[in-house]
């Protein structure tokens, strides 16, 4: 039969591991590698590279995962919806996101859906790193800012701000920084970069085809006595009056709010960023990671 080893197949390419996709599908591990090795014999094609320690996708074997993950994908769909699956949705998505933001906003809202849909499940990684998903085996991606690559699919779910401030007591002893010039007389606590992002007050381009002006953005390199790649820590250094900061809204905003940060330079802050739930644009969308989707894109907005 053509579909013989396909499910095996797409198990261990995205489990890369041929004992965790047997107990998945919940066979022998001898039956998942009998199935492949007829299915690439069948094809003529060698799909996976094995070695004691990995499984890994060869070339070939990648193009026809791609092709064969669409297609099961579909089949699911087709089921649920003959049988009235969708509203009880169940099974496994496995996603990955951004370090702090997924930490802080979007894994308690998953473990919110997950209060709701109690037969989904869900696997998630963090990391700042940008991750293939096609190698991975993810289902979705969260990604903030620009996007690169043209080969995903992408919805909208939100947006953040990145705000400079400082603690008044900071502000009440080395003064408050009007321009971005004045930030070289500053302490500025830094995070993985150098450089910090701002809107371009001088420089303005024109959408040919809306007439709308877009704003430019300009990277400024900025120094001081600390560099953390942990938002909390230079956050704590901020509110104890030891410099300037820039950080996203989540970060923030209650002490924002509260008066315990300040503000500052608001007229060159840089644009919105979008967040994004990205895809691969040849997987059919699966009515659980719709769900999925849709539920954060309404929470998140």
């Amino acid at each position: 039969m053509r579909w013989d080893g396909v499910s095996e197949f797409v198990y261990v390419a995205e489990y890369e591991s041929f004992t965790r996709a047997a107990k998945e599908l919940g066979i022998s591990t001898a039956q998942v590698s009998r199935q492949i090795s007829a299915l690439e014999k069948r094809l003529n094609i060698k799909l996976l590279y094995r070695t004691t320690r990995k499984v890994s996708l060869t070339e070939e074997g990648r193009v026809f995962y791609q092709h064969c993950r669409g297609v099961l994908d579909g089949l699911d769909a087709a089921e649920q919806a003959v049988s009235r699956f969708q509203s009880t949705p169940q099974g496994r998505i496995k996603l990955t996101a951004p370090m702090t933001y997924g930490e802080q906003q979007l894994l308690p809202l998953i473990n919110d859906f997950m209060v709701q849909y109690s037969d989904i499940e869900v696997t998630a990684f963090l990391s700042n790193q940008t991750v293939d998903l096609i190698d991975g085996g993810y289902d979705l991606a969260i990604r903030i800012g620009k996007l690169n690559d043209s080969t995903m699919m992408a919805k909208k779910l939100s947006h953040r701000t990145n705000f400079v401030c400082a603690a008044p007591s900071y502000l009440d002893k080395y003064g408050v920084p009007h321009t971005l010039d004045d930030l070289s007389h500053h302490n500025c606590l830094l995070g993985t970069r150098d450089y910090w992002y701002f809107r371009d007050t001088k420089q303005t381009d024109t959408d040919q085809k809306t007439n709308h002006s877009i704003v430019k953005e300009k990277n400024l390199r900025v120094s001081g006595s600390i560099q953390y790649n942990n938002g909390h820590s230079l956050v704590d250094a901020a509110l104890k009056g030891l410099g300037v900061v820039q950080l996203p809204d989540y970060y923030v905003q209650k002490y924002l709010a509260s008066g315990e940060l300040t503000s500052l330079l608001d007229d060159y802050r840089e644009p919105e960023e979008s967040i994004w739930a990205i895809y691969p644009h040849n997987r059919h969308l699966s009515p659980k990671i719709r769900l999925l989707v849709d539920y954060l894109a309404e929470h998140l907005a």
